[in-house]
């Protein structure tokens, strides 16, 4: 399938987002792949996974880059060498890029039962805003944090952070479709905007570090 939704954050920043409907060969004939990147490929054990990889690719494509052009530091994190930020994120067949000016993570989720029986490993404050939701709004609200802090650990990409005692979400509603948060850590205390949408059964969040 081609692209599925390009969102234009601002003049600086875009988020473009592919649903994967295309099979592994597919998607593998329409992309080239530096040697470093086949042999990543190579590696990956579930096809769900390569599909996910390759689909960034064509994302990439769609902004005029190859993947010649992104790069991943000791830690993980992918960059640009043109100055631009960029984040990368896929959940079974969604996969999203952010590009920007500024120092941006990106997070997509499917929104799961599942994810009120882990809990209780990422959330610690916000619980109180959470108590007496039902439970289809207490998921989409703990997809929302789970992404936020997602998000803001893609931009520090820091060993020892945790989600649950480093990084608190705070209070909003699924209609607002953005919040705050901060991370504590150390000696730091950084600010951040949340912004977040649902796409079908899925939360896409992206976070930004306010200045």
């Amino acid at each position: 399938m081609p692209l599925f939704k390009t969102i234009n954050v601002s003049p600086t920043t875009q988020i473009l987002v592919w649903q994967i409907t295309e099979t592994f060969e597919e998607l593998l004939q329409r992309v080239v792949l530096k040697e470093k990147t086949q042999l990543r490929l190579d590696g990956m054990k579930s096809e769900i996974h390569q599909r996910a990889f390759l689909s960034v690719r064509m994302l990439l494509k769609e902004l005029d880059y190859t993947d010649f052009e992104l790069h991943y530091d000791d830690f993980g994190k992918p960059f640009f060498r043109d100055g631009k930020h960029i984040s990368i994120t896929h959940s079974h067949q969604f996969s999203s890029i952010i590009v920007s000016d500024e120092t941006v993570g990106i997070d997509i989720e499917m929104q799961r039962e599942k994810i009120i029986r882990i809990a209780d490993k990422f959330v610690d404050s916000e619980f109180e805003f959470l108590e007496g939701k039902k439970i289809q709004e207490y998921i989409r609200k703990l997809t929302v944090i789970w992404g936020a802090k997602e998000s803001i650990f893609k931009i520090r990409n820091e060993k020892g952070i945790s989600f649950k005692n480093h990084i608190k979400v705070n209070n909003f509603e699924i209609e607002d479709q953005k919040t705050t948060a901060i991370l504590e850590f150390e000696n730091l205390k950084q600010p951040f905007s949340i912004f977040f949408e649902e796409i079908e059964n899925f939360t896409l969040v992206y976070a930004f570090e306010k200045i």
